[in-house]
C-alpha cells in the first residue's frame, strides 16, 4: 500500500493527522488543519558510538561579555540589554500599524552609519519602504533595501563575501522554504524559515531582526516555538487613540526581561520619552474623585500611572465590569475584600477602571493604587493629589509589602509628591526621607483616608 504524499497540520500547536477533521485533537482549535505535503521519508535513528564525544568544562571558566551595537536609539537599546549582540536573534511583534516598520527602519537607519544594514521587506514593494524612510528623515541613510520572500535567496545572500552585519526581515510570516509545498505564514512555513535564518545569522554572526504579526489575543502568530528559537522577544504594545507606544522585553537571553522602552507617535515617526512618569501624569488633574497615582516598576525602571476609576450606580440587574489596561480577575478580587474585609458596599454599581495613557499593568502591587480609586469613586473623596499608593492586597485584607519600595518612593519624591500610602514596612527598612508616609497593615486602615464631612462612606456623589 502507498504512503500518503499529504497530512494536515494544525496551525495553532503544530500537530500532525493523517486526515482532515474540523476540530483538532491536540489543542482544541476549530478548523486550523491545513494540508501539506507529507516528507518523501522518515529521518533515520542516531547509532550508538556515531557521534563526536562532548568536551565538558567548569562554570567557574572566565567569558568574555558580550560585544554590543547600539542603535543611538536610547529606549530601544535598554530594552534590547544595552545594544544588539551579533549573532542574535530578535523577534519584535505587535498589532498591525502599531509602528513595528517604522521603529526597526530608524534603527537600522543608525546603526548604518557603523555596519552595514539590509532590509528585507516581504510585504512592501522597495518604493513604499523609501517613502517611510523620506517621512522619517532617514533616506539618506546607507541602508541595503530588497523585497523578497524566498528564503533560500536570503541564505545565499547571508552566506556571500559581502556579509551584512544586521539585516530586518518584515515579516516572517511573509517567507517561505520552497522546498516544502504549504503557504507562507503557516506552521510549518514559519518555523522552517526561521531556524534557516537564525542558523545563517549566528553562523556568519549578523544580527537578525524579525518581524512578527500578531494573532487576535495578541499572541505571535505562528508556532510557540519560534519563540523559543530566537534569543530576544520584544513585544510593541500601544493603542491606536494614543500617541504612547510601550516596547516591551518578555525574553532576553543577553539582558533583563520585563524592561520597557516608551516611545511617542508623531508625524515624523517615533521619538523617545526620557521620563515616562511625567509623561503619563502630564494631563492628570488632582482634585477629581476616583484617581489615584500608582508608583510601579516596569523592568529596572519605576513608572507613575494614574489610575482612574468610576463607580456609578447600575439600572441592570447584572453590574457592568470594565477593565482597560489592568486584569479584570484582580478587579474582581479587590471589590470581593472591600465588601468583605471592609463593608463597602460596591456591588449593585458599574465598576469602569482604566490605566491612563495606554500603558498595561500586571503587577500586584497595584492592588492599593485600585481599591483607593475605587474608594474615591464611591464616597466622592479625592486621593490626595500629592500622594502616591502603591501595595498588595491579600484574600484577609492584609496589605502585603512589595519589592523596591525605595526606588519607588525615589521616583516619586523626583516628580513632586510629599506622601506615599504603602504597605507596613518590615524592620530594618529604609525609606525616602523627603516623603511622608502612612504605613497600612491592612485595607480597613485605608478608608479613614475618604470619610466625608459626615463621617459616612459608600454614598456616591
Amino acid at each position: 500500500m502507498a504512503k500518503p504524499t499529504t497530512r494536515y497540520v494544525c496551525q495553532s500547536c503544530g500537530s500532525v493527522f493523517p486526515k482532515w477533521a474540523g476540530r483538532c485533537d491536540g489543542c482544541g482549535e476549530w478548523n486550523t488543519l491545513i494540508e501539506e505535503a507529507a516528507p518523501d521519508s522518515a529521518p533515520k535513528g542516531l547509532g550508538v558510538g556515531k557521534g563526536r564525544r562532548l568536551e565538558f568544562v567548569g562554570l567557574s571558566g572566565a567569558s568574555e561579555p558580550a560585544p554590543r551595537r547600539m542603535t543611538g536609539i536610547a529606549e530601544f537599546d535598554r530594552v534590547c540589554g544595552g545594544g544588539l549582540v551579533p549573532g542574535s536573534a530578535v523577534l519584535i511583534g505587535g498589532d498591525p500599524g502599531i509602528g513595528k516598520s517604522t521603529l526597526l527602519l530608524q534603527a537600522v537607519g543608525r546603526l548604518a552609519q557603523d555596519w552595514r544594514c539590509a532590509y528585507v521587506s516581504g510585504e512592501e514593494a522597495v518604493d513604499q519602504v523609501r517613502l517611510r524612510a523620506q517621512r522619517l528623515g532617514c533616506a539618506a541613510a546607507p541602508v541595503d533595501l530588497a523585497s523578497a520572500t524566498n528564503v533560500r535567496d536570503i541564505v545565499a545572500t547571508l552566506d556571500g563575501g559581502d556579509c551584512p552585519g544586521i539585516i530586518v526581515i518584515d515579516s516572517i510570516q511573509t517567507m517561505y522554504v520552497d522546498t516544502l509545498d504549504s503557504a507562507p505564514g503557516t506552521v510549518a512555513q514559519v518555523r522552517a524559515s526561521a531556524q534557516e535564518l537564525i542558523r545563517v545569522a549566528k553562523r556568519r554572526g549578523v544580527v537578525l531582526l524579525l518581524v512578527g504579526h500578531v494573532t487576535k489575543e495578541g499572541m505571535i502568530a505562528g508556532p510557540r516555538v519560534l519563540e523559543h528559537m530566537v534569543d530576544t522577544v520584544l513585544y510593541f504594545e500601544g493603542e491606536r487613540g494614543h500617541q504612547f507606544r510601550i516596547l516591551r522585553a518578555v525574553k532576553n537571553r543577553f539582558g533583563p526581561t520585563d524592561e520597557i522602552g516608551v516611545f511617542e507617535m508623531g508625524d515624523a515617526g517615533l521619538s523617545e520619552v526620557a521620563n515616562p512618569s511625567a509623561l503619563f501624569l502630564a494631563e492628570r488633574r488632582g482634585d477629581v474623585s476616583g484617581a489615584a497615582v500608582f508608583a510601579g516598576m516596569e523592568g529596572t525602571r519605576p513608572v507613575l500611572v494614574e489610575v482612574q476609576a468610576l463607580v456609578a450606580p447600575s439600572p441592570l440587574g447584572t453590574p457592568r465590569r470594565a477593565v482597560v489596561g489592568w486584569d479584570s480577575g484582580r478587579l474582581a478580587m479587590v471589590l470581593a475584600v472591600l465588601e468583605a474585609r471592609c463593608g463597602v458596599q460596591i456591588g449593585a454599581n458599574d465598576v469602569y477602571l482604566n490605566v491612563a495613557g495606554g500603558l498595561k499593568v500586571t503587577e500586584p502591587a497595584a492592588d492599593l493604587a485600585v481599591a483607593a480609586a475605587l474608594v474615591s469613586s464611591l464616597t466622592g473623596e479625592p486621593v490626595p493629589p500629592d500622594a502616591v499608593v502603591f501595595g498588595e492586597i491579600g484574600l484577609s485584607g492584609e496589605v502585603r509589602a512589595v519589592s523596591q519600595t525605595d526606588t519607588r518612593l525615589k521616583e516619586a519624591a523626583k516628580l513632586g509628591f510629599s506622601t506615599a500610602v504603602i504597605p507596613a514596612r518590615r524592620s530594618g527598612g529604609k525609606g525616602d526621607t523627603s516623603l511622608r508616609t502612612v504605613e497600612l497593615h491592612h485595607l480597613g486602615e485605608l478608608m479613614p483616608l475618604f470619610q466625608t464631612d459626615g463621617g459616612q462612606r459608600g454614598r456616591g456623589r
